[in-house]
């Protein structure tokens, strides 16, 4: 593949017109557009280019140029928001997270989790979706409100660590859809630095886990009560 395209995002993405005009509708609504290629053209250009039946993240590494744990993270939540690949991606996400609470620069995968294939077919209609979706909201979110990139990153891997737990282990139909949207919010801001929706979706998550440790913590004590009274 040629990845001359994500190494320099001033040059606009060519590979078809449509393209051309999305990026350009993008730039007019966003300050500084000329600075990184919009996660949409990305994740469109990934898309496109998929292998017909399954993908690594071997491949999906290569393909990614610039491998910052933003894009990484926004991909593997659209991952976990597919029905029935949603505990791999959950799995998959905990472990940049991790890597960003101890300090790492970039994403890493161990060579033999890197190889595993994931199906393509499945993921086809929601990254679709997500790509309609992130065209819009890439015209409101942009560099803005600077936050220390130290704290920032193990505040963020600490979110995203705890709401990929939740999406792994409640086993609720459709349960994994909150947590890996919210995922999907929280990496897009850390990927463009805007501080402002980071902060909006950092609320939403622990506000998502607080609730969750209430009702686990109700569940606990309702347990002991009707224990205690039998």
């Amino acid at each position: 593949m040629n990845t001359s395209s994500l190494e320099e995002p001033d040059k606009p993405f060519r590979r078809e017109e449509s393209g051309e005009a999305r990026m350009s509708e993008l730039a007019q609504g966003q300050p500084d557009a000329g600075r990184s290629m919009p996660a949409s053209i990305i994740l469109q250009k990934l898309h496109d280019e998929a292998p017909a039946d399954h993908f690594t993240l071997d491949w999906l590494m290569s393909n990614l140029h610039k491998q910052s744990f933003g894009l990484i993270m926004l991909v593997l939540a659209i991952v976990a928001v597919a029905p029935g690949v949603s505990v791999v991606g959950g799995l998959l996400l905990l472990i940049p997270a991790f890597q960003m609470i101890v300090g790492r620069s970039a994403p890493a995968f161990p060579r033999w989790i890197a190889a595993r294939q994931l199906p393509t077919r499945r993921l086809g209609t929601v990254v679709q979706r997500a790509i309609t979706t992130l065209g819009y909201l890439e015209k409101m979110v942009y560099p803005r409100w600077p936050t220390p990139p130290g704290t920032t990153r193990r505040v963020v891997g600490f979110t995203v660590m705890m709401l990929s737990a939740r999406l792994i282990l409640t086993p609720i139909p459709l349960s994994n859809i909150l947590p890996a949207l919210v995922i999907a919010l929280i990496s897009l801001a850390y990927a463009e630095e805007d501080g402002l929706v980071l902060a909006i979706g950092l609320l939403v998550g622990l506000a998502v886990i607080a609730v969750d440790v209430a009702m686990i913590w109700e569940m606990v004590h309702g347990a002991k009560r009707i224990k205690l009274s039998i």
